[in-house]
């Protein structure tokens, strides 16, 4: 019997029926290097690889070329992306797998090299973080301070991540997830170390979540509740984010979003036993008792630490993210307790396959 029956039994998530909770977790991969940031061929074997998953979440995806914030990341706001993600889908369900679509903008974590006519990025307000972004020549540049989307425009970024929902559901996927976390531009709404504003986006809890449930709604007209997930990271200090009351703000958000039965939430910060010194305490717990439906945790657990955090009911589902880069088979590793293997850091976004598809499942190796 595998010393893990909670973290490999079957779980029904919002449409979904998934044979284990071993997430794979959403990670850059800057794989991307067409032209067009569409995958490819190399990108369908990277997920293939890994339909062992209960789910697998994608890297996130930008939903508009305003959106972009990196080199050599994907997007889903074209035909030729598209079709890219869906040799994708296509190889992932041949392999007997399930997949969601990462929705994202960047918002301030960008580069007017990046953008669209050389435009700055944007955010939800005029205020930039310390610290250099990746020009679209590699080289790193200072922080442009970005600037505020007006009122009027908000409506069309929503309506971004609709068309991008949309084009998801056209590729394949089995739901689509929002990126409303790790410092870009939905947290840039949500925590008020960035937000500023003084009109319907800003001040009060509520406007500021105003922004977030906009976009969930949006999606939610697309797929329906069932297959759409959020994603919010709480406590991450990155890029210079934080807020004065995290505990207040996601505790609304998550009776917000219990109102519209979402497929899961996603909260990614530091399991308790991993918690960096100098971050707020932890606000999962807040969530968890504010939203009544499918919790997905991530950041810091392993096999023992999700079979245990599943079994006190203090999530459903656990997401890996480095764990997966060099072990495709992670799941089946877990299910026989075999060894996991480390990843290389120097590989994570160089291109190619090297650190991408050629790390080798546990069976080839014995």
């Amino acid at each position: 019997m595998s010393s893990y029956p909670h973290l490999l039994s079957t779980v029904r998530v919002g449409a979904l029926t998934l044979p284990n909770r071993v997430v794979m977790a959403p990670m850059t991969r800057s794989r991307a290097t067409n032209p067009e940031r569409a995958p490819f061929e190399l990108h369908a074997e990277y997920y293939r690889q890994r339909a062992g998953a209960g789910l697998l979440i994608t890297e996130a995806t930008s939903v508009s070329p305003q959106g972009v914030g990196y080199v050599h990341t994907p997007g889903i706001w074209s035909d030729a992306q598209q079709a890219g993600w869906r040799l994708v889908t296509d190889a992932v369900h041949a392999a007997g797998g399930r997949i969601a679509l990462q929705l994202w903008h960047v918002g301030r974590v960008s580069h007017s090299s990046l953008q669209p006519d050389g435009a700055l990025p944007v955010s939800s307000s005029s205020v930039a973080f310390e610290g250099q972004v990746m020009r679209a020549d590699y080289r790193m540049a200072p922080v442009e301070t970005p600037r505020a989307l007006a009122t009027e425009e908000i409506a069309g970024v929503v309506r971004d991540f609709a068309e991008g929902a949309r084009r998801a559901k056209e590729a394949g996927f089995d739901a689509v997830e929002i990126h409303g976390a790790n410092s870009y531009l939905i947290d840039q709404f949500l925590r008020d170390g960035v937000n500023q504003r003084t009109d319907a986006y800003g001040g009060s809890i509520a406007n500021r979540c105003r922004f977030a449930l906009e976009v969930v709604d949006a999606v939610i007209a697309v797929w329906g509740p069932g297959r759409v997930g959020l994603r919010l990271s709480p406590t991450s200090p990155w890029n210079g984010m934080r807020d004065s009351d995290p505990v207040a703000l996601y505790t609304h958000l998550a009776q917000e979003l219990a109102k519209r039965e979402l497929a899961y939430v996603h909260v990614n910060e530091a399991h308790s036993s991993a918690t960096p010194e100098g971050l707020p305490p932890a606000v999962l717990p807040a969530i968890r008792a504010a939203y009544p439906g499918t919790i997905i945790a991530a950041t810091g657990y392993t096999a023992a630490l999700a079979e245990r955090a599943i079994a006190a009911g203090e999530t459903d589902l656990v997401a890996f993210g480095v764990p997966y880069i060099a072990n495709p088979d992670l799941a089946e590793r877990f299910a026989v307790d075999a060894p996991i293997a480390a990843a290389d850091a120097k590989t994570f976004y160089v291109g190619g396959e090297k650190g991408f598809t050629d790390y080798p499942a546990f069976a080839a190796q014995a």
